[in-house]
């Protein structure tokens, strides 16, 4: 089984790369999150790698980090998505952006991924409430184990979204409706980056 892999970019397309290690080229199917943080043809590049062997293929998965790769698995859990729509879902919505958007049933954000209908999503938000209630938003920034070319989108907001979410499960509020009052009141924050700003209006909706 592959574990992880590391060489040199050889090419791209749409929804794969070829990872040359050691003159042998490894195509890999990625997210088009992971695709952006690549960097250029003969680059070095390392990646988190899920194998699957079947009567018919053999695929491997390339993710930039361990949180996408864990929400990969997550996603692949319920019935209908497999490894391909699973990557589509994070192509149109980062790992931090899932744990909100499952805890608050916000299936419309999933649906702008390709092969995700209205049915799939409802699914999707419905089954994983609870698993995405107990992961923690930090291992989007704090498991970067793989060395990638570029810099991975700022997580100012994230790290200040964590924070909030913390902040309330402390005060003893659940993690699913901390999760949620903090994605309500990002909405309204009017990109106000002040954490105790963003606290305050959580606990606004959270009286609601």
């Amino acid at each position: 089984m592959i574990a992880k892999l590391t060489g040199i970019l050889d090419s791209t397309a749409a929804d794969s790369l070829i990872i040359d290690v050691n003159g042998v080229g490894y195509q890999v199917f990625a997210s088009g999150r992971t695709l952006s943080r690549i960097g250029n043809k003969g680059d070095p590049v390392s990646l988190l790698i899920d194998t699957h062997v079947r009567e018919d293929h053999f695929h491997l998965y390339g993710f930039a980090d361990a949180a996408e790769q864990e929400w990969c698995r997550l996603l692949t859990s319920v019935q209908g998505v497999g490894m391909r729509v699973g990557l589509a879902i994070l192509s149109a919505c980062a790992p931090e952006q899932l744990a909100f958007a499952i805890a608050a049933q916000d299936a419309s954000t999933l649906r702008q991924a390709d092969g995700v209908g209205p049915k799939l999503a409802t699914r999707i938000v419905t089954e994983l409430k609870d698993k995405a209630a107990k992961m923690d938003l930090s291992a989007a920034k704090g498991k970067k184990a793989v060395v990638v070319k570029g810099a991975a989108p700022s997580n100012a907001a994230v790290d200040i979204d964590s924070d909030a979410v913390s902040a309330l499960v402390n005060l003893g509020y659940a993690r699913t409706e901390a999760y949620t009052a903090v994605l309500q009141a990002r909405q309204k924050a009017n990109d106000n980056d002040n954490l105790q700003d963003l606290i305050r209006l959580a606990l606004k909706e959270l009286s609601n």
